[in-house]
């Protein structure tokens, strides 16, 4: 019998933890006219998301 292979599993499960981050709304929670070092926390927000989805992808995709 076949092993599954746990990094489909892992890839879909943050699939799915992107389209949570970036659905609309969790983005709406960080709309706010609320600035941090003159940009605007949704800026902020979006990055640092985006930032943690890339490294957890490449430590999923890297790992041996």
């Amino acid at each position: 019998m076949k092993r599954p292979n746990i990094k489909m599993y892992r890839l879909a499960a943050l699939f799915i933890l992107g389209v949570l981050l970036f659905n609309h709304p969790l983005l709406g929670l960080f709309n706010r006219p609320v600035l941090i070092g003159d940009v605007p926390i949704l800026y902020v927000y979006t990055f640092v998301a985006w930032a943690l989805l890339i490294a957890l992808l490449v430590l999923v995709i890297e790992r041996t």
